[in-house]
């Protein structure tokens, strides 16, 4: 076959081969046989090996997952992936419709109704209909790219049907059919279980190795539109889900778009009763404003939407025999009762431990050692033993009496002023180090790839880590004679500490494990500093001057500064390598500032054509501007881009100011 003709029949074949593929995996009506699939594979693949030049990214070739990789690339999305709040009851549904109500000043309130899919979120980019992205959730705003692995998802176009410039939002899962079957494999080998499909499907999305992903059928629905370019925006979320089938995206048949609260309950009260006729879990309902317009008008908080909700279903109880109590010292030194529980089966997962979170529970519930117990999961992921069957006792159950001293170091145990927990306070309990290192390799913190819970403890016993720093003297020689470490192992898990070094420093600081100082509280105190060594010399009134800084906070920095050992480790870090300073978007105090949109709260809509929405608001809030999602009274400038929709149409009723992108360019270089 000459040049001309094998590049003409290529393309023939992936034509023909993406649509059986669509018509298998998203409609669910196969239109080919599986041997003239498979015979259409194989002449693809035999062309693209004698002509690799004609290979493209959408060719149903590329599913198959390339060259493991040495770790995930992070990736800002460009409009946070905020989560959804819970209702646990029909009265919380009633609530969430009267807060709605009031705020929108409508009678009723269409809502879609969606399955509440059990997987892991993630987002899609495609640009010019090609798909060139994909990225879990991560914490809302930053996620991981694992684009090789969500290729290997058969029901997910490579190209849309039309050349068109959107991200996209879903979630990814492990059918119930193919979960039982992987766990069959994995118990004829001698390996471990997965729990339960959510685990699984998060697992193989997050495979280093994207061939091990293809090896599993995973699936996908998408819900929803981060961004589009170049195309009128749908007025409704109905449209939108309408658009995304239409593009040949997987969308869930499943939904349903009804008016006023009570045909939502009804729907709930379906699925309650037939969510285990699905091929897939699902964990709860999800409720959405149908309207878009509503929705900006809604608003969000810092992390939920106002116009959405997800309904749980009740957690599912069983009974079961409590056989012991251990205890957990965490890296605050807080200690933590956890009951050994007789095997019990809920929401599809076996439970054989649960917490009992402090000495006051144990003694509340009347908890002895071989009691027979009600244990449930709630929000269907924590177990939590409920209640005390008192007329199931024998006479053989025993007194549970909470040790003295930490079963660590053997140091005393304590109870703070104001607090329940026991704790150690003794600096250098082995327990408490450990698990600061395990929070500091974490994903909030660090995010060290292939530096689990697992693998940290094992640098623990070999005596190889005592502390952060430790991590960054790692050799291959060193890694090389664990267990389970084979060379590849070893130099993905070296090249991800070395990426590490780059982050910026409010990972850092979140990784210290300072107390009181959250992932939200890192990030607002380095750009408020700029450098880790102006943080480390303010003192506490400085601290407090910090927006969202209390005086808790700030004390509890300032110990943590002052001391030695937190000092050396800091200076260790900084030897090996490790970013000290803030690399987003720094904002200087806006009183010193000659800005435009100093002390201004800025929205932007649309589509500019310099730069995308989140580089824009970067700037503003560099220029000492604060950028909201939704127009109010409050609002003092509204930039706006093409395509420009309701904010538009709701800033000019209010009357706050409209500025176009060239006028908007023209302040930002003023």
């Amino acid at each position: 076959m000459d040049r001309q003709r094998a590049e003409e029949r290529l393309h023939q074949l992936r034509v023909e081969l993406n649509e059986y593929n669509h018509q298998y995996h998203v409609m669910d009506n196969p239109t080919v046989s599986d041997a003239e699939y498979d015979r259409l594979m194989r002449e693809l693949k035999e062309i693209e090996e004698q002509y690799p030049e004609f290979i493209t990214p959408d060719s149903p070739s590329q599913r198959v997952g390339g060259e493991p990789l040495p770790f995930f690339e992070k990736v800002e999305h460009p409009s946070p992936m905020l989560s959804l709040g819970n209702a646990f009851s029909f009265e919380n549904l009633k609530e969430f419709d009267q807060r709605i109500k009031k705020a929108t000043g409508r009678e009723v309130i269409d809502y879609v109704c969606e399955l509440k899919i059990d997987g892991l979120a993630v987002s899609l980019r495609y640009e010019e209909g090609l798909m060139v992205r994909g990225a879990t959730r991560g914490d809302g705003q930053t996620g991981e790219k694992i684009t090789s692995n969500i290729k290997t998802i058969r029901s997910l176009p490579l190209r849309l049907k039309e050349p068109i410039t959107l991200e996209v939002r879903g979630e990814a899962f492990l059918p119930k059919r193919e979960f039982e079957r992987i766990n069959e494999e994995k118990a004829g080998k001698g390996e471990a279980l997965f729990a339960n499909p959510r685990n699984a499907a998060a697992g193989s999305l997050r495979q280093l190795d994207p061939r091990l992903a293809a090896e599993r059928a995973l699936d996908l629905f998408l819900y929803g539109i981060g961004e589009i370019e170049g195309k009128d925006i749908p007025q409704t979320h109905t449209e939108s889900l309408e658009m995304l089938s239409r593009l040949g995206l997987k969308v869930n048949p499943d939904r349903v778009t009804v008016k006023g609260i009570d045909d939502v309950m009804d729907y709930i009260d379906y699925w309650r009763e037939h969510r285990l006729d699905l091929g897939y879990e699902i964990d709860g309902i999800v409720i959405k404003v149908d309207d878009l317009a509503l929705r900006e008008e809604l608003g969000t908080t810092a992390k939920s939407p106002r116009w959405a909700i997800a309904y749980k279903f009740p957690a599912e109880e069983g009974v079961t025999t409590l056989r012991d109590i251990t205890i957990n010292v965490g890296r605050t030194g807080a200690v933590t009762p956890t009951a050994i529980l007789d095997p019990v089966t809920l929401a599809g997962t076996t439970v054989q431990r649960a917490s009992l979170h402090n000495e006051d529970f144990i003694r509340e519930k009347g908890i002895r050692l071989g009691d027979s117990v009600i244990v449930r999961k709630a929000g269907d992921i924590i177990p939590e033993v409920v209640e005390v069957l008192t007329e199931q006792r024998t006479g053989d159950e025993r007194e549970y009496e909470m040790p003295t001293q930490c079963p660590e170091c053997g140091s005393e145990l304590v109870h703070l002023a104001e607090e329940v927990a026991l704790r150690c306070v003794n600096p250098q309990c082995p327990a408490q180090t450990r698990e600061g290192i395990i929070h500091f390799v974490s994903r909030g913190a660090m995010n060290i790839e292939g530096l689990g819970e697992k693998v940290v403890s094992q640098l623990f016993r070999e005596g190889l880590v005592r502390g952060p720093a430790d991590l960054y003297d790692l050799t291959e020689e060193d890694l090389l004679p664990l267990e389970r470490m084979g060379k590849k192992s070893v130099e993905n898990l070296l090249a991800a500490i070395e990426a590490s070094k780059e982050n910026s420093v409010e990972r850092l600081l979140f990784g210290l494990g300072i107390r009181f100082v959250g992932s939200k509280g890192a990030r607002v105190l380095a750009r408020h500093f700029g450098d880790l060594h102006q943080m480390m010399n303010a003192d506490q009134a400085a601290l407090e001057e910090v927006d969202e800084i209390g005086p808790k906070m700030a004390e509890s920095i300032v110990t943590t500064f002052h001391n030695p050992e937190v000092q050396e480790t800091i200076r260790r870090l900084e030897k090996a390598g490790l970013n000290l300073s803030y690399k987003g978007p720094k904002a200087l105090p806006v009183e010193d500032m000659d800005s435009p949109f100093a002390g201004k709260t800025v929205v932007l809509t649309g589509t500019l054509a310099s730069m995308s929405r989140k580089e824009a608001g970067s700037k503003v809030e560099a220029l000492g501007g604060k950028v909201t999602g939704s127009v109010s009274a409050n609002t003092d400038m509204l930039v706006a881009g093409e395509k420009a929709g309701s904010k538009l149409k709701k800033a000019q009723e209010l009357g706050v100011r409209v500025v176009e992108e060239e006028e908007f360019l023209t302040l930002i270089e003023s």
